[in-house]
């Protein structure tokens, strides 16, 4: 980079045929099912993971909740199908319903806790995971309900509301940063 005077930006696409997608885009119910049943334990548990990263989220309202959703608009057939292998291949219920834009399978309580014990080294969305382990630090007794609800705090958010991952990046950024100051004098940081 020493050298560069200009950066530049290189965008592609892959224009495929419609004909040429090479994988499915349209499952039947049963296409789903096979190919979710057809998954080891640690594929399916990958899965939840995947879903809860993109279109689930995990809560504490004095019990644990962990919900994946599906817009209305979406057959809900892959909670369906979702619901019904978890509760074979793990014995983990959930249930499912229905509200207004959306269709949600929802574990709570104890089967919340199992699933989230099976999906969390898996999950990746930093609040979905942080959300995890400190659900699971409570109920395995390594924090109290008093610490817990302290620590929510941190990363809770309302819709539509400011919160740690919205409209303060910078500020979040310059928090976790090292807070280090190793010569001359300590000058605050101005803000503008």
């Amino acid at each position: 980079m020493k050298h560069v005077s200009k950066s530049i930006v290189l965008t592609y696409y892959i224009a495929l045929g419609v004909n040429e997608w090479p994988w499915p885009t349209r499952l039947s119910t049963n296409e789903l099912k096979e190919i979710i049943e057809n998954f080891d334990d640690e594929e399916l548990a990958m899965f939840v993971a995947g879903l809860i990263d993109g279109d689930g989220s995990i809560r504490f309202k004095g019990t644990a909740f962990v919900i994946i959703t599906t817009c209305k608009a979406c057959p809900k057939r892959i909670i369906d199908v979702l619901k019904e292998v978890i509760v074979r291949r793990f014995g983990i219920v959930g249930s499912i319903n229905s509200y207004e834009t959306e269709d949600a399978l929802t574990f709570n309580d104890e089967d919340a806790v199992r699933l989230l014990r099976r999906v969390v080294k898996y999950i990746h969305h930093p609040l979905r995971r942080l959300r995890a382990e400190l659900i699971l630090a409570l109920y395995d007794g390594r924090i109290s309900p008093e610490e817990l609800e302290e620590l929510y705090k941190i990363i809770k958010y309302e819709r539509g509301r400011d919160d740690v991952k919205r409209n303060r990046g910078l500020e979040v950024l310059a928090q976790a940063a090292p807070q280090t100051h190793t010569h001359g004098d300590k000058q605050p940081i101005k803000r503008n």
